[in-house]
């Protein structure tokens, strides 16, 4: 057995890119820059910087081209593929891209207005996990499994099905509280 998984948290370099197949379905591209931090043998310390490119189709990719910016930091699971074509003067091009299965939104970037739907909860917490087969969750970098620890609406929160109030994540302070968008929000729009 073979296995093809790529693993990322990093920071996106630009605004998603996001166009239509023949078919109607989304598709997203953008980019995510990871660094690495070590000392040398005389001990200096040295960084270098990896760009990876991400590919998204469906319904994430809709969400990430919504609520994703320039610099919001992300997690991105998925796999990797090169793809080769033709280019215009006929020489081969290649691209090596992570083919995305689903990902979470990061901490909200400087402290000001988080993105979207306050997709974060803290630096101390994860974000708002999106996958293609609809699973994810309000928690921390693992909730992946469709379960989340807490959600305002539809998970057990709330027995009567109404808002909570302010939810936060584990470990976040009360005033780094998710913060939900104003405008109402059609329930079959949410991909998770």
């Amino acid at each position: 057995m073979y296995i093809n998984k790529a693993l990322i948290y990093g920071n996106l370099t630009r605004d998603p890119e996001t166009r239509a197949l023949p078919s109607g379905m989304k598709v997203c591209n953008f980019s995510v820059a990871t660094n690495r931090s070590w000392k040398d043998k005389s001990g200096v310390l040295q960084s270098s910087v990896d760009y990876h490119n991400v590919v998204m189709f469906g319904k994430p990719a809709e969400v990430a081209s919504q609520y994703l910016k320039k610099g919001a930091a992300v997690y991105v699971e998925g796999r990797m593929q090169t793809r080769s074509w033709d280019g215009q003067d006929g020489q081969k091009k290649y691209r090596t891209e992570i083919v995305s299965d689903g990902f979470q939104f990061g901490p909200k970037m400087g402290g000001g207005e988080g993105h979207g739907a306050g997709a974060s909860a803290g630096a101390s917490s994860g974000g708002v996990g999106v996958t293609g087969s609809g699973a994810g969750g309000v928690g921390g970098a693992g909730a992946s499994s469709g379960q989340s620890k807490s959600s305002p609406k539809g998970n057990g929160a709330s027995k009567s099905g109404e808002d909570a109030g302010p939810v936060t994540g584990a470990g976040a302070p009360a005033d780094e509280a998710i913060q939900y968008p104003e405008e109402e929000i059609n329930a079959d729009d949410i991909p998770f």
